[in-house]
């Protein structure tokens, strides 16, 4: 160990993110991205942006891309937080709201960054089991906590909690935040952002990097009671008070106006989803119930480390998770263009055969 670095910097696992390979023509099916351009309306705000003001801080308030956000979802500007990625957004997040003497509640199959940003900040925190299908039982969550935080739909898993699953949590879990991580939500779940005005403990995570094709601008937002928001607010300032460039503003807000766009992709998603499970499912693959851009799929006779090996070979990458044991076996694979879907269907094909 290093002796310059600091306790806590020793005791770090870092979060580690899906691969971004540098060779060129793979079909890449392992991170999530949108296998569509941006809206033509964000790629010419951002030419548009190009020029003299660049020497000129951004607007470390965001005031006009809070205002877009708001008007999308019929909220008040001061009901909107956003930040560098929601990445950055959840990070904010466990320090201002999750970091309590009870532990902080999150299943043990979800996003990996929770538990890093526990590691992090110090947070005890305990993983709540899925059931034996994969599902969140809210059940599960009606104990003494210091918050809860869940993606709906979940991740890796895709499925999704209904919206009177999480009220009914909401109802019960009064002296906490509750934090939903809707990073997916677009693509076929029921977004918890309606229910914001009646619970004051209530925070809804969302990102520009999914459903609006955005991953490279690194913009995430939060959604949720003022007070809530002042505290995202109060920890960004302490820590960086201009996270988000003149680029990544005149980008986000154009692709939150461009509804139509957003609209017509994610159906295309969904659309190119339903098939590929329906191939994966006639190749003998088990596939969970996903309402994400993304489908977490097994094969009861194939390990899953040697079917994402082969994959490889034949110039196709998807994501294997190896911890927990539970998931060992599963392949997460996102929802790329039909032709990209079609080459992985014809690949594992020909590996099964």
């Amino acid at each position: 160990m290093n002796p310059y670095w600091s306790d806590v910097v020793a005791g770090l696992t870092p979060y580690v993110p899906g691969e971004q390979p540098k060779l060129a023509k793979l079909v890449k099916l392992n991170t999530n991205e949108s296998p569509y351009g941006p809206s033509p309306r964000a790629l010419a705000a951002l030419r548009a942006e190009v020029g003299d003001t660049l020497r000129l801080y951004p607007d470390p308030d965001c005031a006009s891309l809070r205002q877009s956000i708001a008007t999308f979802y019929d909220l008040k500007p001061a009901q909107v937080f956003v930040s560098n990625g929601s990445d950055e957004v959840l990070a904010h997040i466990f320090l201002a709201l999750l970091k309590h003497r009870q532990p902080v509640l999150f299943p043990d199959i979800t996003y990996s960054f929770y538990p890093v940003y526990c590691g992090l900040y110090g947070i005890d925190y305990r993983q709540v089991p899925l059931t034996e299908a994969f599902e969140i039982r809210v059940d599960d969550y009606l104990t003494p906590n210091g918050g809860i935080i869940f993606p709906n739909p979940n991740a890796p898993t895709g499925r999704p909690l209904a919206l009177a699953e999480i009220e009914r949590l909401l109802r019960a879990n009064t002296g906490s935040a509750v934090v939903v991580d809707e990073a997916y939500v677009d693509f076929g779940a029921e977004s918890a952002v309606g229910l914001i005005d009646r619970y004051p403990q209530l925070l809804v995570v969302h990102t520009l990097s999914k459903s609006r094709s955005l991953a490279g601008l690194r913009v995430g937002y939060a959604l949720g009671d003022a007070g809530l928001i002042e505290a995202l607010c109060r920890v960004k300032d302490s820590f960086n008070s201009y996270p988000l460039d003149r680029f990544a503003q005149a980008g986000a807000i154009a692709a939150i106006e461009d509804r139509a766009y957003f609209e017509q992709t994610c159906a295309k998603v969904i659309a190119t989803r339903t098939w590929l499970a329906r191939e994966l499912a006639a190749l003998g693959c088990d596939v969970l119930p996903s309402a994400a851009n993304f489908v977490f799929v097994r094969h009861p006779r194939q390990k899953g480390a040697e079917l994402a090996a082969r994959l490889r070979e034949r110039g196709i990458i998807v994501r294997h998770f190896t911890k927990p044991e539970r998931i060992a076996q599963f392949l997460r694979i996102t929802v790329g263009t039909e032709a990209q879907c079609q080459a992985l269907i014809a690949a594992l094909g020909e590996i099964l055969a």
